[in-house]
């Protein structure tokens, strides 16, 4: 059954559009951080005979995706029966929370966008530890350390550069702020996306970035779109020279012919990893259990780079153009404090920009 709804923002959404080419990629979604409907998808899982009964998955994951999960999973448990709910991230939390509030949460696991949003599930005693012997091949950088949440992937935000536009590939961010990208860049906005809300986060309390990168960005005339669906579409088409964008979709698109290259700044990425927890209150601790580490492991995570995504789990190869999680510096910096400013770090970027 689908549901119409209003969507939020939502990076992961982008891989939705991994296999149109240039001209079908659209503005309107994204994570992230962008999504038009909401839907309830219910798919038969099964095995070993021990794991049975109704499992509920809350995600913000593509319909292929979060599909794709079920029929892997139900390689194993055919037993469980896995109802899927999915919406933007924004749209699954409002749902949780209000289900919380009306004390009858109907999710047993939750996988969403960004660690910043299960801290806040973390901090309101809604998740429950579970230490997975996947957690074993995971890096410790991207796993809870009361192991509430796990990532799943990783998504980092680079620098698109159209190769028709621009003749020496840049190196550095600050390619972004200088006179030779002049009203050629252009990136999506805090105020919609979850990735750009944590990326301002990241970056202004990074060293030589700041709230000062901001303003030399605005200074640069940069221009700012809701989405990363937006951004690579300006890039590839010639648009603008320069987009601020997570690269799993810059990869796609250059497979297809665009003309794109994928830059990794040498100062570093900020990356989001799609988080898995399981909620306090399941009714099928067993089942979450298991599907969490389904996610996790070698099987579940090359369902994720088969559509195109970066596997967290060590020891396995990104897709093509795209870097592994050795192969990157990451920016971050500590989760609890990017909850506890999340709203006024919109705010300052809103100071900035405006509401574009």
């Amino acid at each position: 059954m689908i549901l119409p709804a209003c969507g939020a923002d939502n990076v992961e959404e982008q891989v939705l559009e991994n296999s149109a080419s240039v001209n079908e990629i659209t503005e309107e979604n994204e994570t992230s951080e962008e999504i038009e409907t909401t839907e309830e998808i219910s798919v038969n899982t099964g095995e070993p005979e021990e794991i049975s009964g109704t499992l509920s998955f809350y995600t913000s994951q593509p319909d292929a995706d979060a599909v794709a999960l079920a029929d892997g999973f139900k390689a194993k448990y055919e037993n469980v029966d896995v109802e899927i709910f999915r919406s933007g991230t924004e749209e699954v939390i409002s749902k949780l929370l209000a289900e919380e509030e009306a004390g009858a949460v109907q999710a047993d696991v939750l996988l969403v966008a960004d660690a910043v949003t299960f801290e806040g599930l973390k901090e309101k005693g809604l998740l429950l530890s579970y230490e997975s012997p996947e957690l074993n091949a995971i890096p410790d950088e991207f796993v809870d350390v009361d192991n509430m949440y796990s990532g799943t992937k990783i998504m980092s935000t680079i620098m698109a550069v159209n190769t028709n536009m621009v003749d020496e590939m840049p190196t550095s961010w600050s390619a972004l702020t200088s006179e030779e990208a002049l009203n050629e860049v252009i990136m999506p906005s805090p105020l919609y996306s979850g990735a750009a809300a944590y990326n301002a986060g990241v970056f202004s309390r990074t060293k030589d970035f700041g709230w000062e990168f901001y303003e030399d960005l605005h200074d640069n005339e940069a221009t700012v779109v809701q989405g990363n669906g937006a951004v690579l579409k300006s890039v590839a088409g010639g648009e603008k020279a320069y987009g601020m964008v997570v690269d799993f979709i810059v990869a796609s698109s250059k497979l297809e012919g665009a003309p794109v290259e994928l830059i990794y700044p040498d100062e570093g990425v900020p990356v989001i990893t799609e988080p898995v927890g399981i909620l306090g209150n399941t009714d099928n601790e067993a089942a979450a259990k298991a599907f969490v580490d389904f996610i996790l492991s070698e099987e579940g995570q090359k369902l994720s780079i088969g559509v195109g995504y970066t596997p967290i789990r060590e020891g396995l190869a990104p897709p093509e153009e795209l870097k592994g999680v050795d192969e990157l510096t990451v920016l971050s910096n500590d989760l609890t404090d990017l909850l506890k400013t999340r709203e006024e770090d919109k705010e300052q970027f809103r100071s900035i920009f405006g509401d574009e």
